[in-house]
């Protein structure tokens, strides 16, 4: 009998350590800039609060998103606070940086170093990470933006990370899809956004169980 109550406990005990570790919440953080931020829209019309939409739609539960982006940040502002915001336990990173470095005219050789000490940290904590590529405006030159563009694609191969080569694709520079500083996406803006992003941010959710 005493054998019995005890394989049974055992049994209980088993079936709970089995709920718990597949009702583990994956937690999943954006760095980024007003891109990530959503400047100019309302809370629930934002880049992750759209995706976050998208995850429900699809069925991808245990799925927690925090936006961490901060409007006119730029690659040096983004280094020199992920390293406390990483001081929570994260299964995932998403970085998308570096828009406001080429509004400015910064050096992309800056850009690309500060990006890549952020990789290279996470990949030394085995942090999976995506990285999300960025265009130059062509108004800098044909020199600025090929160097420039060069950044995200070489990066993310060097450091193995999932990779989105351009956030804005199909959206940039048409009116009806931007706010009025043809800048910032609009809601049915960041909606295309979403719709496109979605497979890519897919495959790296799935990589993370």
């Amino acid at each position: 009998m005493k054998f019995i109550l005890r394989l049974f406990y055992i049994l209980i005990f088993l079936f709970s350590f089995i709920e718990l570790a597949y009702s583990k919440t994956t937690k999943i953080i954006f760095f980024g800039d007003s891109l990530i931020s959503g400047y100019g829209l309302i809370t629930k019309d934002n880049f992750v609060n759209q995706l976050k939409q998208k995850t429900i739609q699809n069925k991808l539960n245990n799925l927690t998103l925090f936006n961490s982006g901060v409007s006119g940040e730029t690659s040096t502002g983004l280094l020199n606070r992920y390293k406390w915001v990483l001081e929570d336990s994260y299964d995932g990173v998403i970085i998308l940086i570096g828009a406001n470095d080429a509004l400015r005219g910064i050096d992309p050789n800056y850009t690309r170093r500060n990006i890549e000490k952020i990789l290279s940290y996470l990949k030394e904590k085995q942090i999976p990470t995506m990285l999300i590529g960025m265009k130059a405006p062509n108004n800098l030159g044909e020199i600025y933006v090929n160097e420039f563009n060069e950044i995200y694609p070489k990066l993310s191969k060097k450091y193995d990370t999932s990779f989105y080569p351009f956030f804005l694709k199909d959206v940039v520079l048409k009116p009806s899809l931007n706010q009025k500083d043809m800048i910032h996406p609009n809601k049915k803006g960041v909606s295309i956004i979403v719709n496109n992003f979605f497979p890519f941010f897919l495959e790296f959710y799935q990589s993370l169980k």
